[in-house]
Order: C-alpha cells, then structure tokens, then sequence
C-alpha cells in the first residue's frame, strides 16, 4: 500500500475526484449527514491517502494553523476497510506530515466520539465535552508532540 502526501494545489483531476467521491459516500451519505462536505478549507489543506490496486484505502486531510483552529489539524479521516488498522495507520501518517510540513508540536481535532479510541492510541486527548456536529456527537481532542 503506497502513501500518497499532496497539497490540493497538486492534486489531479482524478485524484481529487477519488478523493471528493470517498468523502461524499462516507460523511453524507453513509453517515446520513447534509452538510457542504466540500469546502474553502480544502484548497489549503494537504491530502493523505493510502492507495493499492483497489483504489483510496484510508484518508485525510491536513490543515494549517490558523486555518480552523490556532493549530494545525486533521479531519476527514476515513478507513474503507474497518478494523484492518488503516485508521490508525493514515492518522500516524498524519501526524508525521503535519510536523514536516508545519513543525507541528500539537494537533487539534474534532472527533466523532465513536472513535475516541482510534485516536487515544495515536496520543491524542480530550478536551471538551461531547458536543453535536451536523446532527453527530464529536469530541474536541489535542495531540502534543512527546
């Protein structure tokens, strides 16, 4: 499985495709949420994947401080074929890109709460109290380098 790091500027037209195509059947469709999945904060983000001969695997995407929050942070975190360890694998890809491309020393995220685990093993915790989101239950979590 090859990881793939690049900013939107260097996307191509069928990679970006791939990728809004996973994002709309995961988050709107799949999880029954309207919501504008696709929107300005792509542009600025970096996008991760893990790709095979089947196509996007698990993704990500990367954005800068002050982009959504005063941190960088990571969101949109998809794993197609659950319970392989392909969660767990793009988020520590995420987090090695996030301190290369912006020296990351903490990370912010807003986390379905289903999935605290996930990212309690990558070094991320808690920090807010379980809260809505489009209709979802989230958790505001924070990763800080060791």
């Amino acid at each position: 499985m090859e990881l793939i790091v690049k900013h939107f500027s260097q996307l191509t037209r069928d990679e970006l495709f791939e990728i809004y195509k996973l994002r709309v059947a995961v988050f709107i469709v799949e999880q029954q949420c309207a919501y504008p999945e696709v929107d300005e904060y792509d542009p600025a983000a970096y996008h991760l994947w893990l790709h095979d001969e089947d196509g996007i695997q698990a993704y990500l995407r990367l954005l800068p401080p002050h982009t959504t929050f005063d941190t960088v942070s990571i969101g949109r975190v998809i794993a197609v074929k659950r319970r392989q360890g392909l969660g767990g694998r793009i988020v520590a890809e995420g987090i090695r890109a996030a301190q290369e491309k912006f020296g990351a020393d903490t990370i912010t995220i807003e986390a379905q709460t289903y999935a605290r685990e996930l990212y309690e093993k990558a070094g991320f915790v808690q920090t807010s109290q379980e809260f809505l989101e489009d209709g979802i239950p989230h958790i505001r979590m924070v990763w800080n380098k060791p």
